[in-house]
C-alpha cells in the first residue's frame, strides 16, 4: 500500500507546476481543488497509472476519482 501511494505521489508531482499544493497534502486532498491538477492533466495521470500497473480504469471508475485516496484505493481494488 505505501509504496502504491508513493508511486502515485510521484505521478502526481510531474504534473504539478507548483510545489507549494503539496503543503498540507493528506491522502483526502482533492486532486483538481488541492494540488491544482487541471481534467487534461487527469487523463495523462490515469494513463501513466494503467501503465504502470497494467490495468484499465473506466470512465465510470474515473469519474469517481476526487482525491488521491480514490486513486490509491482503485488500484488496490484492481492489483
Amino acid at each position: 500500500m505505501e509504496s502504491i501511494k508513493q508511486q502515485v505521489i510521484k505521478i502526481l508531482k510531474k504534473y504539478t507546476f507548483n510545489n507549494e499544493v503539496w503543503n498540507g497534502f493528506t491522502d483526502n486532498s482533492s486532486i483538481i481543488t488541492d494540488l491544482k491538477i487541471n481534467s487534461a492533466r487527469i487523463v495523462d495521470i490515469i494513463i501513466d497509472i494503467e501503465e504502470i500497473y497494467n490495468i484499465e480504469i473506466t470512465d465510470e471508475e474515473l469519474d469517481s476519482l476526487t482525491c488521491f485516496k480514490d486513486i490509491v484505493d482503485l488500484i488496490n481494488k484492481k492489483n
